[in-house]
């Protein structure tokens, strides 16, 4: 019973585990959080450190496309809110490094991998904000997406990662309901501010579909990930999720969705919808979106802008870890 309860989710054959990687999988499936000190197969390790990571670089990256709109903001009161976003992003980066590191890789390791190339962020951060309604649809739909994905994450197995996730979660909360109503007050404007408003939901709304990952037909790491409880749900399932909820508040706004396939389909109780165009997805993960030598560029440029002060606090630290040495 158990082997095929094991199978159905998608993991190892118990019959092809260790007695430690069933004793693992035991503790995951009883409910238990796995914390640092724990013993846990690499691959669960190798698995954490990508996905969290990756989650870690795209809150840091996701600052670039709305900070260059702190100056621009349309008043005051809007400047002081987008400053407050832009800096819970940065906070939510360095929770998320702190707990990649419990997983027994450095801050500088996780940055160069993602200078490298060899680690990602999320797609939705290589398309430019051309407009206040940009930051918006961002607000509403990015931020609206990276809920959907991260509050199951505070069910993860893994402890420190699940914990970041719950004040984060808060934030993001925060930062969708900022984003809707710069849209409302732009749906509710002037012509020209509601077009703008349309035009931005128009770029940003298959972008932020392809946020939940490709079809789980073509997720490699969905099924493992699932077992482990790396993840709580599948990407489709979020995605349709994400529609459901998504489509009225667009009617609400008075705004439509850039789907002419959209409609209700009243046997699921879902939305149908077309898919992304995942050539394009996958073609700007691979470096070929529109701003992703600008992001990269600025990422690098911080990296290296950052030089002496890294060397000033190692130099402190070795100082004090000298002076204790020669007390005792």
């Amino acid at each position: 019973m158990y082997a095929q309860m094991i199978k159905s989710e998608g993991g190892k054959d118990p019959s092809e585990m260790t007695p430690e990687e069933v004793r693992f999988q035991a503790r995951i499936d009883a409910g238990e959080k796995i914390e640092p000190k724990d013993w846990m197969p690499e691959g669960y390790r190798k698995t954490l450190i990508r996905q969290i990571g990756q989650h870690a670089h795209s809150e840091i990256v996701g600052q670039l496309p709305e900070g260059n709109w702190i100056t621009r903001a349309p008043t005051l009161e809007r400047k002081a809110i987008l400053l407050a976003k832009v800096q819970d992003e940065a906070g939510h980066g360095l929770y998320l490094y702190c707990a990649a590191e419990t997983l027994g890789v450095s801050r500088d390791d996780l940055t160069e991998q993602l200078l490298s190339g060899r680690m990602k962020y999320s797609s939705i951060f290589n398309y430019p904000t051309l407009t206040w309604a940009d930051v918006g649809a961002v607000g509403w739909l990015v931020d609206g997406a990276a809920i959907m994905n991260q509050v199951p994450l505070q069910r993860t197995s893994y402890g420190p990662y699940s914990r970041a996730m719950i004040r984060i979660c808060k934030e993001e909360s925060f930062h969708q309901r900022q984003g809707f109503d710069i849209m409302m007050k732009m749906a509710q404007g002037t012509p020209e501010q509601k077009r703008m408003a349309q035009d931005a939901l128009n770029r940003f709304w298959y972008p932020s579909l392809m946020m939940f990952g490709p079809s789980d037909a073509e997720s490699v790491h969905s099924a493992q990930n699932m077992a482990w409880k790396i993840k709580i749900n599948t990407n489709d399932e979020l995605r349709q999720k994400f529609v459901d909820q998504t489509v009225p508040q667009a009617e609400y706004l008075g705004l439509t969705v850039p789907d002419p396939d959209l409609k209700w389909n009243e046997e699921r109780g879902h939305y149908d919808f077309s898919e992304p165009d995942w050539t394009e997805f996958f073609d700007v993960l691979n470096g070929n979106g529109p701003c992703n030598n600008e992001r990269m560029e600025a990422r690098q440029e911080a990296w290296a802008d950052g030089q002496w002060v890294r060397d000033g606090l190692m130099a402190h630290a070795a100082k004090k870890r000298a002076r204790k040495m020669a007390a005792e």
